[in-house]
C-alpha cells in the first residue's frame, strides 16, 4: 500500500492555532483510517530575535529569554499532544524547530514532502498584518503544497 500523504499543522502559542489544530483533527482525522500522516510543527523564535535590538545589557537577559522560549515551546508541544490524544489521534509527530515561523513551516513542507499545510489565522487587520507580516499569507504564496487557513468563527455579541 502506498504511504499516506503528510499534513503539516503549524502551531504557535495562540488560541487561533489550537483552534485550527482541533478543527483539522475533527475534519480530517475522525475516521478510523485517516487519509494523512500528521506532523505538528512549532517554530520557536531564536532568543536573539525575540530580544531584537535590546542595546547594552541585552546579552545579560539572553539566557532567561532562551529558557522562557523553551518553556513556551514545551508547553505548546504538550498541549498539542493532549489535544490529539483527547481526539484519539495517537499517530502524530510534534516537532519544535528554531527559526522564523514562515521559513520553518515552508521548510517542513519541503522536508516531509507534505501535501497540505494547515495554519490558523489571527484575524489581524491590514495595518497589523503589514507591520507584523502574516505567516499564513507568506505560506500561502511560498509553500509547495496546498495551504488551508483555518479561521475561528466570529462570536456574535
Amino acid at each position: 500500500m502506498a504511504e499516506k500523504p503528510v499534513m503539516v499543522v503549524g502551531l504557535d502559542d495562540s488560541e487561533h492555532s489550537f483552534y485550527a489544530l482541533e478543527w483539522t483533527l475533527e475534519h480530517f482525522f475522525g475516521a478510523s483510517s485517516p487519509l494523512f500522516k500528521l506532523l505538528i510543527v512549532h517554530a520557536k523564535p531564536a532568543a536573539t530575535s525575540a530580544i531584537g535590538l535590546a542595546g547594552p545589557g541585552g546579552a545579560d537577559v539572553l539566557p532567561y529569554v532562551e529558557a522562557d522560549l523553551r518553556k513556551i515551546s514545551s508547553r505548546v508541544a504538550q498541549k498539542a499532544k493532549q489535544i490529539c490524544s483527547a481526539k484519539s489521534v495517537n499517530d502524530v509527530v510534534v516537532e519544535v524547530v528554531e527559526g522564523d515561523a514562515r521559513s520553518v513551516l515552508c521548510d517542513a513542507v519541503e522536508k516531509h514532502h507534505a501535501s497540505m499545510l494547515v495554519v490558523g489565522s489571527h484575524g489581524y487587520g491590514v495595518l497589523k498584518r503589514t507591520v507584523l507580516g502574516s505567516v499564513s499569507d507568506y505560506c500561502a504564496h511560498h509553500a509547495h503544497c496546498s495551504v488551508m487557513i483555518v479561521k475561528r468563527p466570529k462570536v456574535k455579541a
